[in-house]
């Protein structure tokens, strides 16, 4: 097991010290090579990125808009990572990481990878990979295909698997959870898409209780929700009876005004996918703001108390939007449809995104040593199933 010296942050070290596949991997092959990283900013990529430096690696990050915890992005940057991003930024900052003409990139959506093909490649580049399925789909959808390799991670039988249906069911959820403290057993919810993470949010919903509908375009998708015991349904009739939404399907605009329109008062609306655009909030109208009330002297013991609830009503605010629509009913959106289990949970268990970062650094060590063919592909399916065995090795008893 690796050293856990390396780790001074008391959260990164708690997240480092349950990721044993990711600390047992072997990252000398991107020794030397300068490596442009797009991912949300918090503990558990914060491993990756400090092993990476002690591996001799040139590190240069920006995080995913409302996702980077400024803790975590500082203490980065006194390992020697090129951080570029903070907590309230809007956007990636694409362009001051691809500055350093880098060797690899490793992507999140597929910004960094377009931005290189649209600008021009570095001499010396050699390829990359790209997290996520809406990535991988804005890839293969362009003319000018990459032809440098791009390993898809959520191609991973593995990834879709475990961190997808798994962790994005469990972190989704509890998101939720800490956002509105609303109860989830008897609640109506509907998940819109029933790709990996649409399944798993959909499973841990019904399994604390939930009476859960599901919508989707794939009539193979819609087939297992109603033998995994889900209603199904389109979703326009569907949004009728919906309290809590989840957004899965990864496609642009899903909720039209007639779906708005046929929402129930004081429903709920919560992003999963990687882009928030499943919703354009201008459909909605103008948001309700509330603003929090004022503290006394912080001397003052019940004033500090005051000041600490005003402080949580604060953030509440910052998550919460509240549209009133023409007719009355209240439509709440939360983080503005950003993925909630980042904005207001720790993002995928550990366990989780030790897997799929596991996957990331192996298939980055397979692109920096030639060992991929050019081109969008999945991770290769010999290190898919070593990467399994191991992993299930860490939950079978001895």
């Amino acid at each position: 097991m690796h050293d856990l010296s390396l780790f001074t942050h008391a959260d990164v070290r708690w997240a480092a010290q349950n990721m044993p596949l990711l600390l047992d991997t072997d990252l000398t092959p991107l020794n030397g090579l300068r490596i442009a990283i797009c991912l949300h900013i918090e503990p558990k990529t914060a491993v990756l990125c400090a092993l990476l430096i002690e591996a001799g690696a040139e590190v240069w990050l920006t995080g995913s808009p409302g996702t980077t915890r400024q803790d975590v992005a500082d203490w980065l940057i006194t390992l020697g990572v090129h951080v570029r991003a903070a907590a309230d930024d809007d956007a990636p900052r694409l362009e001051d990481v691809l500055s350093c003409d880098p060797h690899l990139v490793l992507d999140n959506g597929a910004d960094l990878i377009r931005a290189l093909l649209d600008k021009g490649l570095p001499a010396d580049f050699l390829g990359g990979t790209e997290e996520t399925t809406t990535g991988a789909l804005l890839l293969r959808q362009r003319e000018d295909q990459p032809r440098f390799p791009v390993i898809v991670i959520n191609d991973s039988y593995l990834k879709l698997l475990v961190e997808n249906r798994w962790g994005v069911g469990q972190s989704v959820v509890q998101g939720f959870m800490n956002a509105t403290n609303r109860m989830i057993p008897g609640a109506r919810a509907t998940v819109a898409g029933y790709g990996p993470c649409g399944r798993g949010v959909a499973q841990t919903l019904r399994q604390l209780g939930a009476r859960v509908s599901v919508a989707d375009l794939d009539p193979y998708r819609r087939l297992e929700a109603a033998l995994d015991g889900h209603q199904v349904g389109r979703l326009d009739t569907l949004l009728a009876e919906t309290e809590l939404l989840f957004l899965a399907t990864g496609q642009p605009d899903v909720i039209t005004d007639e779906g708005i329109a046929a929402l129930p008062d004081n429903s709920v609306i919560a992003g999963v996918g990687h882009y928030p655009w499943e919703l354009d909030l201008r459909r909605l109208g103008p948001p309700t703001r509330l603003g929090a009330r004022s503290g006394g002297s912080v001397t003052d013991p019940a004033a500090s108390a005051a000041v600490a609830v005003d402080e949580r009503s604060a953030r509440l605010t910052a998550l919460h939007e509240t549209y009133e629509q023409p007719d009355g009913r209240r439509i709440t959106v939360l983080a503005q449809t950003r993925m909630i289990n980042l904005v207001s949970a720790g993002g995928n268990p550990i366990e989780a995104m030790d897997l799929g970062l596991t996957l990331q650094a192996r298939s980055l060590a397979l692109v920096a040593t030639g060992a991929a063919a050019p081109g969008v592909q999945a991770v290769p399916q010999e290190l898919d199933r070593e990467i399994a065995e191991t992993f299930a090795a860490t939950l079978e008893m001895s």
